[in-house]
């Protein structure tokens, strides 16, 4: 079986990807550096100081190295009259809860004070960095780029970020620093994170601001662990609390609101993302919470990508559901509502309830044991085989290239989520469609609601050196032919001996 394992694709084997930050002071080119890497116009590039207010973050991949890439707001290493010391200290948290910062000096400015200020700052965070002088747009700006040697830098790298000026060399050697597929990951606090750790279910409390997270939290607690208010962004940082449920341990961790960047206007909130996603990556399920009055939104979706991409649990968690006018408050079609309107809701088993008064509260926990179950589902290899022979039997793959694929052999490969390999003469192919049709009946067939489902499909040659099992065919007509050999060789003995 690990021999399957290792011959899977890497977006089956799921791993915490690398977080890089770019970071520097207003106006040095981080957006278009970010919109560069991703080869997308995703964030907003303007020469007005100030333009990017929250942290906008993407999957991006270099030389087919996959890592989270993040966009910040210029951060200004000397405090002025509109920059508090709290803010300072969020500044760090944002560093440090990257895993690489590449930090951008503006080559056109020249040297300032305050990058001597960034330097030392970066130093004691001993967080591996990358210092970058941006916009050398040719040799003749390269001189200007001597100005910031003074500041000891070894590397130091020369980029236009405009015109893709140096991009690879500066890339290279980010992954190159990258953990190697053998090694795991870690965090700050040098963790293993490449898996979710051991211990007790880990659930991770998300949504965009003011939607009752903290209260869920507390409801669930039993008391007042998490400040509660009325203005969008009270909770900063990631909180674990550990409760016991059926006599289980579970830790459920609140996390700060995932807001709309252009509803951002305190620069505090621009670790507020990205320690939602890295509170995701640790848990197993996630409680997606959305206002029942204001609805889904389009970041509610980007939150609820996130985690089934990275292969988490999730429910949906309508809150407030005691202040919905009468004449909305239908549970059946405000469900189809969702589906309709928002379709990777259709995998989502959803709760309604109240995080103030404790309506309905009761449901959650027993959705989060199913979720959790489902989650970890380890399906018999001989039931697989047999539900899907039914499935394709009723509702063959389409053809290729004149052919109708055969599916010879499903396998479980992994848990957390549930990973299948499925061997087949054309893997190819078999088109998303099919792919969907496929999951649907697992979902259905093995109570998996609220979890991802991983489906790779092999050929049967790899399948043949990667396990050393034939397809259940194969094997029949092998048997069948040894019998009839044996036949043969009886009947040749008879005739002899007549």
């Amino acid at each position: 079986m690990s021999d399957v394992i290792e011959s899977l694709p890497s977006s089956l084997v799921l791993r915490r990807l690398p977080v890089v930050a770019i970071v520097g002071r207003p106006n040095a080119g981080k957006s278009t550096l970010f919109n560069r890497l991703l080869r997308q116009q995703k964030a907003v590039v303007d020469n007005t100081p100030g333009v990017t207010r929250d942290r906008n973050f993407s999957e991006a991949q270099w030389d087919g190295n996959p890592f989270i890439l993040v966009d910040t707001g210029g951060i200004e290493f000397r405090e002025t009259d509109n920059i508090s010391a709290q803010v300072q200290a969020q500044t760090l948290l944002a560093i440090t809860e990257a895993d690489f910062v590449i930090f951008l000096f503006d080559g056109r400015e020249g040297l300032n004070p305050a990058d001597a200020d960034a330097v030392d700052l970066l130093r004691r965070n001993n967080k591996p960095t990358f210092f970058v002088v941006n916009k050398i747009d040719g040799d003749r700006q390269e001189a200007s780029a001597a100005d910031f040697l003074v500041l000891g830098l070894d590397p130091l790298f020369t980029i236009s970020s405009a015109h893709g000026r140096g991009i690879g060399d500066l890339m290279e050697a980010v992954t190159a620093a990258f953990p190697s597929s053998e090694e795991p990951a870690q965090d700050a606090s040098g963790a293993d994170t490449e898996s979710i750790p051991p211990g007790p279910l880990r659930i991770a409390i998300v949504g965009r601001p003011n939607v009752g997270k903290s209260s869920l939290l507390n409801r669930l607690v039993g008391d007042e662990r998490s400040i509660v208010d009325a203005t969008p962004g009270t909770t900063r940082d990631a909180v674990d609390s550990l409760i016991e449920w059926n006599g289980k341990p579970i830790v459920l961790v609140d996390t700060a609101g995932a807001r709309r960047r252009a509803r951002v206007h305190e620069r505090i909130e621009h670790a507020s993302v990205l320690i939602a996603l890295r509170a995701l990556e640790r848990a197993e399920v996630g409680l997606l919470v959305i206002d029942a009055v204001e609805g889904m939104t389009d970041q509610d979706v980007r939150l609820a990508r996130y985690a089934w991409d990275r292969g988490r649990g999730l429910i949906l968690v309508v809150n407030k559901w005691d202040v919905v006018p009468p004449e909305r408050k239908n549970q059946a079609r405000y469900v189809e509502e969702l589906r309709h309107f928002f379709p990777i809701t259709t995998s989502l088993p959803v709760v309604f309830l109240s995080a103030l008064t404790g309506a309905r509260i009761n449901k959650l926990l027993p959705m989060v044991e199913q979720v959790a179950q489902a989650h970890a589902r380890q399906i018999p290899t001989a039931q697989l085989n047999r539900s899907f022979q039914e499935w394709t039997t009723r509702t063959p793959p389409p053809s290729y290239h004149g052919r109708q694929p055969r599916i010879f052999y499903v396998t479980q490969v992994g848990i957390k989520p549930p990973c299948l390999a499925i061997f087949t003469s054309a893997p190819e192919g078999i088109p998303p469609a099919y792919n969907r049709y496929l999951e649907n009946q697992l979902r259905e067939q093995f109570d998996l609601a609220g979890t991802p489902i991983k489906l790779s499909f092999r050929s049967r040659r790899k399948e043949d050196a990667a396990t050393g099992r034939e397809p259940e065919g194969r094997k029949q007509k092998a048997k069948s032919k040894g019998q009839k050999s044996k036949i043969e060789t009886k009947k040749s003995k008879g005739r002899g001996q007549k």
